[in-house]
């Protein structure tokens, strides 16, 4: 491991990103359109040759999402709503949720919601996933590579599910906004769970801000938050993001735990340590209210949702189990997972 020490500043998250570099023929296109004013370029139509969870559907998607959240710093804001864009971009989502509606255990019709929640909670004796992986066996570099590689979701982590706020009513949007609530901070800028990842990022002296590893973040972590992105921007798919919001909290807090472990280990320091141990309280409780009042409640009122939101969960599932697999791929050969420009000390030596 490096013994040179190369960390830098600390930043906030709430910086611009610039357009990423393309990875094929569409992105390419689209990337280009973005550096010109709205309406002067026709963009592609084909997109069936594409891989739907590959690298240029995914980026593209990436790019056609985040110009709802904070846009890029060399791209006009106006691009939000272009005609031509969202047309390309209806092409590609169509493309990715018909893989995914094949791929799902479920196909997208499974309605038994509650079998699947409690699926969810069945840890396998003998797991081999990266969490687990990590509290084991990984180095210091390798849970620096998970760090960065989480930060495309965990730097936007709650904005996605927002979306569903004004697509719920009763109590299922009410109880909702309170686990938002949580994830926000309870109002305190310092501890909204964004924030808390960039701390950890600049403790581990990694790059903190917004989209900072998107250039070398590989396909499956980008199509784990264009999921997010996909389910809250279109309200037929809100049952879908509640589904993905509850699996999400079902999941982190036994996995929280393995990491809180896995950075006592290797003696990283504490604010790479509280963004975890956080989870693993808080999402304790999250795990009942999104299961029992938000979606008890939304199928309660609309209870031909349940196969929307069984597929919510499922989905989530199949594409962290792409990122595991990628991970421990790569992983288990010694190999790296993404390049990292920034050297630290190893905090065990």
């Amino acid at each position: 491991m490096s013994t040179s020490v190369r960390a830098p500043a600390p930043s906030t998250p709430a910086e611009v990103a610039p357009l990423p570099l393309p990875r094929g023929p569409v992105s390419a296109a689209v990337v280009s359109a973005l550096r010109d004013e709205p309406g002067r370029t026709t963009l592609p139509s084909d997109v069936a040759p594409l891989d739907p969870y590959g690298d240029d559907l995914q980026l593209t998607l990436q790019v056609c999402y985040e110009l709802h959240y904070r846009g890029f710093s060399d791209a006009a804001p106006d691009w939000e709503w272009d005609p031509e864009l969202l047309r390309l971009r209806s092409e590609l989502e169509a493309r990715f949720l018909t893989a995914l509606r094949a791929d799902v255990p479920g196909r997208g019709r499974d309605t038994d919601v509650e079998g699947t929640l409690d699926e969810l909670l069945v840890e396998p004796v003998h797991g081999s996933g990266p969490s687990h992986w990590l509290r084991d066996e990984g180095t210091w570099e390798q849970l620096r590579e998970y760090f960065a590689l989480r930060s495309i979701y965990h730097l936007k982590e709650a904005d996605p599910h927002a979306w569903a706020i004004p697509r719920l009513r009763g109590q299922a949007k009410a109880a909702l906004v309170a686990v938002e609530f949580d994830e926000y901070g309870g109002g305190r800028h310092d501890r909204m769970h964004s924030r808390l990842y960039a701390d950890l990022l600049d403790a581990a002296g990694l790059r903190s801000d917004y989209l900072g590893y998107l250039d070398q973040a590989p396909p499956q972590a980008l199509a784990t938050v264009n999921l997010m992105s996909l389910f809250g921007l279109h309200r037929t798919l809100r049952a879908a993001l509640v589904g993905h919001f509850a699996a999400a909290e079902i999941s982190t807090a036994p996995s929280a735990s393995r990491m809180v472990q896995a950075i006592d280990r290797l003696g990283a320091p504490e604010a790479c340590r509280f963004f975890f141990s956080e989870h693993v309280e808080a999402d304790a409780v999250h795990e009942q209210v999104m299961r029992h009042e938000v979606i008890g409640d939304l199928l309660r009122h609309e209870p031909d949702l349940a196969a929307d939101v069984v597929f919510g969960i499922q989905a989530t599932e199949l594409l962290e189990a792409h990122l595991a697999d990628h991970l421990m791929s790569h992983w288990r050969r010694g190999l790296p997972t993404i390049p990292l420009e920034t050297e630290v000390t190893d905090p065990a030596r």
